[in-house]
């Protein structure tokens, strides 16, 4: 799978923008703050939808102007794709081959793609959300069932919230309608659970070789799903709903005081460990960085068994952020099989470092000033 062109309009800093690539390594050359990471999250943005960067929609979209458009063509073996999207206040509409497509699901997974920020090595670190919300967001691209059962199932969360926050506060009575949203809520959210603990079971299968290379031999990795609802690895996705289901009717009492949900996935987490101690809370800056860098790099090769192709990886500053033992490990894991985008303000990071010859743009306060071969 390769980006073969993308085009931008009235997007971020760019009012217009058409860049072609012939290259695996393409690399955004340029101080900060002068757009080039503005080009790598459009890639983000056209394959997934949505920015890693804001919420917010109407920060994609250029001052004084209602709608911004990113089109790129998508080449896989001896076809092209074209993908298009146009935001606005209104949300998001996506095409694909021309045509309108009704749903997320149908869209997400045309570009796969995996990025690499500053922030992502503080996936280790970070907060339960942020590795949930990078749950979500890998195994959306390769399983689309996945984010149908995930908006189903947090728009039904989000109505029982509500629902439970009205009886709370005697405004509704009802039970039976509270029994409803739980069947649907455990039905949906046996799905996710499911999906996530096959996701991570493979993961960890490969992350684990590589932390090995990585350390030399020294460390093993294992990475294990925090679930609040308590079920055996390897369980099905009905056994699941079964067990949830279950927790949820035994807490009902508890829940109705809170006025709230505390069982699901939207209150799991990942655990990880380095020679069976929890690199969250034992492990060094070191490790906890080669944890991170293993993981992301994990999904190169995740994807490519799931899909049958490489993804696309963007690099977004993240050569400065590694040690030169890890810069030339992730080079050396990327080199020659994944085209790879790669935002940096020096050209220190991988010079001489790759034997793969890169296609160099030049980013100058939104204006590409030239490529060079």
């Amino acid at each position: 799978m390769k980006l073969s062109n993308i085009h931008l309009k009235n997007y971020r800093n760019y009012e217009e923008l058409s860049l072609t690539f012939s290259k695996n390594l393409t690399i955004f050359l340029g101080e900060n703050a002068q757009g080039k990471t503005n080009i790598l999250e459009s890639i983000y943005v056209l394959a997934m939808t949505r920015s890693h960067r804001t919420n917010t929609e109407q920060e994609l979209i250029q001052w004084n102007h209602e709608q911004a458009y990113i089109t790129g063509t998508v080449q896989r073996h001896l076809s092209q794709t074209p993908l298009e999207l146009t935001l606005s206040k209104k949300g998001r509409k996506t095409k694909i081959n021309h045509i309108e497509q009704k749903r997320l699901s149908s869209y997400v997974g045309q570009l796969n793609v995996i990025l690499f920020a500053p922030e992502d090595l503080s996936l280790v670190k970070g907060s339960p959300q942020l590795r949930r919300k990078f749950l979500d967001m890998e195994i959306g691209q390769i399983n689309p069932i996945y984010l149908f059962d995930l908006v189903q199932y947090q728009s039904v969360l989000k109505q029982r919230n509500q629902y439970l926050k009205q009886l709370a506060e005697k405004k509704q009575t009802d039970l039976i309608y509270l029994d409803i949203l739980t069947e649907q809520l455990a039905e949906f959210g046996g799905k996710v659970l499911f999906a996530r603990q096959k996701f991570v079971k493979r993961l960890e299968h490969w992350a684990n070789a590589l932390h090995q290379q990585i350390s030399h031999q020294k460390e093993q990795l294992q990475i294990s799903y925090v679930a609040t609802v308590p079920f055996e690895e390897g369980a099905s996705a009905e056994a699941i709903q079964g067990l949830f289901l279950q927790e949820l009717t035994r807490n009902r009492k508890k829940e109705l005081f809170k006025a709230s949900t505390f069982l699901g996935p939207h209150r799991d987490d990942l655990q990880f460990f380095v020679n069976e101690q929890n690199v969250q809370t034992y492990g060094s800056q070191g490790q906890q960085r080669t944890t991170a860098l293993s993981i992301k790099l994990a999904e190169i090769d995740l994807m490519k068994e799931e899909t049958g192709e490489y993804p696309i990886l963007l690099l977004d500053d993240v050569m400065s952020e590694l040690d030169d033992s890890r810069q030339l490990h992730l080079l050396e894991t990327i080199e020659g099989k994944v085209q790879t985008f790669l935002t940096t303000t020096t050209l220190d990071h991988v010079k001489n470092k790759m034997t793969v010859e890169p296609e160099i743009f030049y980013v100058h306060q939104g204006e590409i000033e030239g490529a060079e071969d």
